[in-house]
This record gives structure tokens, sequence and C-alpha cells, in this order.
């Protein structure tokens, strides 16, 4: 069952000196709502209108449209002894709609779930990856999406997917090596497919989005998503930092080695993902016979990652790092090793005081971002 929102597409955001158009003051005016319904509720009609500095009437008819479409539920008078006719509570509906959230980070396999709006899991799916690229990867996606999209008992408010590789903000990859993807829409195809609202995205920025949304990340923060291949997700202010072609935090194939002979799916030796992808990295920990063997090849990979992120905290000066993965790898040996490599090559007097920390959302961080995405992207709330 696909719901339709009242005005679901975010009209483009007002330059400044434009004309704000009453049908975009009214999404704003929805938009503003919702969130604070989503973080702050149950309030009041008269609560909103102070809080906001809305009119009544402005408020009240907002309302009227996120009570018809499910979306806010009336939960009661507020109990006290004022004096006059209580107020009705308001409360954000998190059993309205249903997103459908995927995850290709991983290497040996895809992961898929579907959450209410309060973030609980409705269902779970997953297919094995089997080395497959390309086509072959992108059916094992599709047969993913459709078997989540049976298991959506609500309304469905639309289809998030986080992705390695670079993606631009029409949800086409325009390269992923590790999944054999160029120039993929991935977005079209699936919106064709399911008909319905698909938001694509970069595993990393969907991750950092996930951090900043359920965690408790920084407003300036670097998270290193560590999977199939590796990518970082940057927030400046709370703001995504995508780059000028989609491609910012792509550290995965920046050569850390010119000597080094590891040859990277990208074509060149001694890149990032050669020491760091799960894939590569289990392989190293595979031949390490002692644990003196298996601390230094978690170790140099720390080494590895705090040299590619040593010039970023250098040149963006965040206050922490985030590292997200497989946690019995990245802990302990690599994350000591990543950070006393970036004390080394940054300015301390700087940079002494940065945290770096693993992420405690665990393996449902893509998935949670992804459904973030959904719901900035049609509600206007993250």
């Amino acid at each position: 069952m696909v719901g339709t929102l009242r005005g679901d597409r975010v009209p483009a955001r007002v330059r400044s000196g434009e004309k704000v158009l009453p049908e975009q003051a009214r999404v704003h005016n929805r938009e503003l709502l919702l969130r604070m319904l989503y973080r702050e509720g149950p309030l009041s009609r008269a609560d909103l209108a102070r809080r906001t500095g809305l009119t009544r009437v402005s408020v009240s008819d907002v309302v009227s449209d996120l009570l018809a479409d499910d979306l806010v539920v009336e939960v009661g008078t507020r109990a006290g002894t004022r004096p006059g006719k209580p107020a009705m509570m308001l409360e954000f509906n998190e059993h309205a709609y249903q997103a459908v959230a995927v995850d290709l980070s991983h290497s040996t396999l895809y992961r898929g779930a579907v959450f209410d709006l309060g973030g609980s899991v409705v269902a779970r799916r997953q297919v094995e990856i089997e080395g497959s690229t390309g086509a072959e990867a992108l059916a094992k996606v599709v047969g993913l999406v459709g078997a989540l999209r049976e298991q959506v008992t609500a309304r469905l408010l639309g289809i998030g997917i986080g992705t390695p590789g670079i993606v631009d903000l029409g949800g086409v990859v325009l390269s992923a090596p590790n999944l054999g993807w160029k120039d993929l829409d991935l977005q079209s195809v699936l919106t064709e497919r399911f008909v319905c609202p698909v938001v694509v995205s970069n595993d990393a920025n969907a991750t950092a989005l996930a951090e900043r949304s359920y965690g408790e990340s920084a407003a300036d923060t670097l998270l290193v998503r560590v999977g199939v291949g590796v990518g970082a997700g940057l927030l400046l202010g709370g703001t995504p930092v995508l780059g000028s072609r989609f491609a910012a935090g792509e550290i995965g194939h920046v050569v850390v080695d010119t000597r080094s002979e590891r040859a990277c799916v990208c074509g060149k030796l001694g890149c990032l993902e050669t020491w760091l992808s799960t894939r590569r990295i289990q392989e190293d920990l595979s031949e390490a016979r002692t644990d003196a063997e298996h601390t230094r090849v978690l170790a140099a990979a720390g080494e590895a990652l705090g040299a590619v992120l040593a010039p970023i905290v250098a040149a963006i000066n965040v206050s922490e790092i985030v590292l997200s993965g497989p946690r019995r790898v990245l802990e302990g040996p690599l994350a000591d090793a990543a950070m006393e490599t970036i004390r080394q090559r940054a300015l301390t007097e700087v940079h002494g005081d940065i945290v770096l920390r693993l992420s405690e959302l665990g393996d449902d961080i893509v998935l949670r971002g992804a459904t973030a995405m959904v719901m900035s992207q049609q509600l206007g709330i993250a």
C-alpha cells in the first residue's frame, strides 16, 4: 500500500531576496511543526504557536492537514488544573508510514529492513552477494527491495539505499568499483519498478546522517565507514559536505604507499582500501599466526588510515572522528594506531583534543541512515 502525502515533494529552497510563494511557506510550516512534534511532543496547538512564532490560525490549518494524513494524532487533553477548556495534545504518529532501507556496504551480503517512523524494525531480509557485480548485483538489489516491499504493513513513505561509491544528488551511482557499477541510475530503476519515492546515497554519507540523527555525533564530524570499501561522511555545522562532484570523503582510493604492490579494484596500487576494506583486512588477518602478528596487521591498517586522515583533520579542524564497521576489527590496535598517527602528523597544539571513537549504532547504522534520508526528503525530518 503506497500512501500519498499532500505536497509530498519538498520544493526547492528559496534563495535570498526571492519572493516566498504560499505553497513554499505552507510546506515550511508543515515541516517545522512535524519536526517539533517528532522531537518534543506531545504538544498542544497553542504550544506549537508559541514555540514557532506562527499564528494560531496557521498552526490550526497545518495541523488539520497533518491529522488528515495521519502523521499526527490527538492523544487527549493536558493534565492539570488550568482554568478554561483543557488543551488537546498532539503527538507524532510513528506508525503512519513505513520505510524500506537497504545497505549495500557489506562484503558478503546486502542487508535490508522495514522501519516505522519511530525507528523500530518491522521486518528484515538479506541476500548473499556471492561475488555479484554489474547487472547481477543490480538484480539482487531489486530482488531484496521487492522482498522487503512485501513485508510493509502500513503506507510506504519511500525506499532508502546506502551504497558504496560516488552518488550524485539524483541517485545516479557515478562510480562504484567494488560493485562494478558506473553511471547507474539506481534511483530511477527502483522508482520505476516500485512506483514510490527513492533516495540513494553514498553509504558513508548515510552513516554520518544516522550518527547525527540517532547517535551522539558533534556538529563537525568525520565519519569513516569500513565495509566492502572505505569511505567517509563529513558534517560541518551539522550539514553534509558532498563536494563539487559528489566525491567528498572518497578516501578509500587515496594512495597510502606509492611503493606498494597491493592492487586495488580501482586499478591503482597501495590505496587505503588495500589495507582497510573488510575483505582485505580479513585476508591479512588469516595469514597472522600469532597474537603479535594479528596486532601488527591491525596496527598497520590503523597507521594507513591515520596517514590519510591527518591532512583532512589539519585542513578542516573537525572535533571528532567516528569509525563505523566491524567492531572486532576497528577497536583496539587499529583505532589506537590511527589516533597516534594523526597526532604525529597533525599540529598537536591545534588538533590535540580531537576525539576518535567507534559508533554505538552497530550493524544497522547504514539502514538507519537510509531511513533518515527518506524521512528528510518526504517529511523534512532528520
